[in-house]
């Protein structure tokens, strides 16, 4: 089992579709992408795919914020979702970097509750660079 994390916190998994690898992909089904595929392997049929799910083999690993930037930036509209293990510490990023929501295991739901995750959940009023741009042009005043 697993649970899904949102800026609203905890929920239960709404997603009822198939979920394919990405060889085995067919129109208007969800993709797994695993951290070692490369994002371009989508191009002319990314607006067909309603969800992908990136997976995050160990926490160390940074690669899925990577694709889930690139795929964006390649027009993906739909659901993203950071499967495995990520940690409450990275969901601002996760957020940042495009995806939708985090799916965790129970385990780690239970070792890392709802309030630690809601905690980092205003991931956009955190966003250092953002704030560094805007003192730049005079409209934040600098700390």
């Amino acid at each position: 089992m697993s649970v899904i994390v949102t800026d609203q916190g905890f929920a239960n998994d709404d997603w009822d579709g198939p979920i394919a690898a990405l060889n085995d992909a067919h129109p208007g089904c969800a993709i797994d992408l695993a951290s070692s595929n490369d994002p371009n392997e989508l191009a002319g049929r990314i607006s067909d795919i309603p969800m992908i799910r990136v997976d995050f083999p160990s926490f160390s690993d940074g690669r899925g914020f990577t694709i889930a930037r690139q795929l964006r930036l390649m027009g993906f509209k739909g659901r993203l979702r950071a499967r495995g293990h990520v940690i409450a510490d990275q969901y601002a990023m996760a957020r940042r970097s495009g995806f939708d929501e985090v799916e965790i295991s129970d385990d780690l739901a239970q070792r890392q509750p709802e309030d630690q995750w809601l905690f980092r959940a205003d991931w956009q009023a955190h966003d250092y660079q953002a704030r560094l741009r805007g003192a730049e042009r005079g409209r934040i005043p600098a700390e």
